[in-house]
């Protein structure tokens, strides 16, 4: 089963608390200051439901956004609907293979998109992607969850409901692996409650090793931010933010 494949349809009441306004605050910033070029285009690598792609049409951005997830892009495109500004460009890719047929001033990957990459050699391969379709001074944003986060998480049983939804996660923090089971139980119209169940897994990378793998691929000028702060990481932080420039 593809991950997201019955999430989808609920993922944005689940991520109600996201402060995704505050995100896309630090992430412009981030990509602005960052780049060495006027940032016109950009890129919304792993979108999901779309909701930092609205954010930033909305903030006059032209948008390309890619998900591997057909179920999570068709939420995207649906809430794209009547947005103003130019339409985003919505494209079923996975992010090694990622092809656009133009670069971007800047890309962005948020909420531990890359942490799903479970191969190194496919998170060093996205980044090569990325230099191809990075245009020379432009920005890449990105964030991953920090360690500490996910140790805390192991063993640990979460529940998230409303009227409507009911979501059981249960998660365990291996060998820099976080493996979770998601049960994800909806009410349907005649009252009666359906359960679904998906499985889903991310791997835990360091700072150091994200920053080696961006240099191989061709960024420079790179920087490591605590959550939404521009100082370095402290052991509060649940994500961490990174950015670079495409040399």
């Amino acid at each position: 089963m593809a991950s997201y494949e019955y999430l989808a349809a609920a993922y944005d009441e689940l991520m109600r608390d996201a402060d995704y306004a505050r995100r896309a605050d630090f992430v412009e910033a981030l990509f602005l200051r960052t780049a060495k070029r006027e940032v016109h285009t950009l890129l919304d690598l792993a979108c999901g439901t779309g909701t930092m792609t609205r954010l930033f049409t909305e903030r006059g951005y032209e948008l390309i956004a890619v998900d591997g997830s057909e179920d999570m892009l068709m939420e995207a495109r649906e809430k794209a609907q009547g947005l103003r500004g130019i339409e985003p460009l919505f494209l079923h890719q996975s992010m090694p293979r990622l092809d656009l047929n133009d670069t971007v001033d800047a890309a962005i990957c948020c909420l531990d998109s890359l942490n799903y990459l479970t191969n190194p050699r496919d998170l060093r391969r996205t980044f090569e992607r990325l230099r191809l379709f990075v245009s020379p001074g432009g920005a890449l944003v990105f964030d991953v969850h920090a360690r500490g986060k996910l140790e805390a998480m192991d063993g640990r049983t979460y529940l998230d409901e409303d009227e409507d939804v009911c979501c059981v996660w249960r998660t365990t923090f291996r060998r820099d692996l976080l493996d979770y089971c998601v049960d994800l139980f909806t009410r349907r119209a005649d009252g009666a409650w359906e359960r679904e169940t998906e499985y889903h897994r991310q791997r835990w990378y360091s700072a150091e090793d994200l920053s080696q793998w961006l240099a191989e691929a061709g960024f420079t000028d790179i920087r490591v931010y605590g959550d939404c702060r521009r100082r370095r990481p402290n052991a509060s932080d649940g994500r961490i933010y990174i950015s670079a420039r495409r040399k």
